[in-house]
């Protein structure tokens, strides 16, 4: 059920909400225990009239808290700081999780994540012995960064929720040899911010829409393969890779064009890497 629907929610318990700035839009009356917002990167910008406007949507989320709350923040968001009427927490001052405490999440990314949840939970009052037991046995969600199989010493990830540059280039920053599945519809005609981590990419395999635009970008860095199709991609990564490399699908771009929306396109991956002979 639609959460935001529900008036009012049922006492007791803890409620954990993820919400796109869609639906901040449509309420007036969120007032959080605990609201986070980690960062903001452009996206979105057919409906709003320019970055500014999207991200002044997600801060609503911070100005409809009242006295006595906690926002926990990343450490962009120092500008408007100081208009906000509850106690603030910075992610960054927990410090980076190590990687052996949460093993199914890789990537600086999943890091930072980690230490935004240490902080809601010490606000909620959770002991930390329990937060990192928390840590240490989560298995992850699919399409985020989720192990889909093993071949021959290649490991094939599923990254599929990665639907612009700004989030896939943590997943390329995780793994030391990768072999890219990228494309889809595109969200922008860049993707600058996979830019830094293109060193540990070995070859890439474009797909959708924005295939050729996307070999384009990155035929002068690496080997690019114009795949097409997912499946024609993943069996032309698996024949390239070698015992540890990484096949990672983390696409960059919507899914839209060829997919129902990301999840589909993350099972039909992960049904393809089961399909493929040992």
């Amino acid at each position: 059920l639609p959460i935001l629907a529900q008036e009012p929610l049922p006492a007791g318990g803890v409620y954990v909400l993820e919400l796109s700035s869609y639906q901040i839009d449509l309420t007036f009356s969120l007032d959080c225990d605990v609201a986070v917002l980690l960062n903001v990167t452009p996206d979105h910008l057919d409906r709003y009239d320019g970055f500014k406007a999207y991200y002044d949507a997600k801060v609503r989320l911070f100005e409809m808290q009242t006295a006595g709350r906690v926002a926990v923040l990343g450490d962009v968001f120092a500008d408007f700081v100081e208009d906000l009427v509850g106690t603030v927490r910075w992610a960054k001052d927990i410090g980076l999780v190590r990687q052996t405490e949460m093993p199914s999440l890789q990537g600086p990314h999943n890091k930072e994540n980690a230490s935004a949840a240490i902080a809601v939970c010490e606000s909620l009052g959770v002991k930390l012995d329990r937060i990192y037991h928390g840590l240490r046995t989560y298995p992850g969600l699919p399409h985020r960064m989720e192990r889909v199989g093993e071949t021959n010493g290649v490991t094939f990830i599923n990254d599929s929720k990665a639907t612009n540059a700004e989030a896939a280039a943590p997943a390329l920053a995780a793994f030391r040899a990768v072999r890219w599945i990228l494309g889809g519809r595109a969200k922008t005609a860049e993707i600058d911010a996979c830019l830094p981590h293109l060193g540990h990419v070995r070859s890439a395999y474009t797909i959708g829409e924005a295939g050729p635009m996307l070999a384009e970008l990155l035929r002068p860095k690496l080997p690019v393969t114009e795949a097409g199709t997912l499946d024609r991609a993943v069996a032309a990564a698996s024949a390239d890779a070698e015992s540890g490399d990484t096949v990672l699908l983390s696409p960059a771009c919507a899914s839209f064009d060829q997919f129902r929306d990301f999840e589909d396109r993350g099972d039909q991956f992960r049904a393809i890497v089961k399909g493929l002979k040992a």
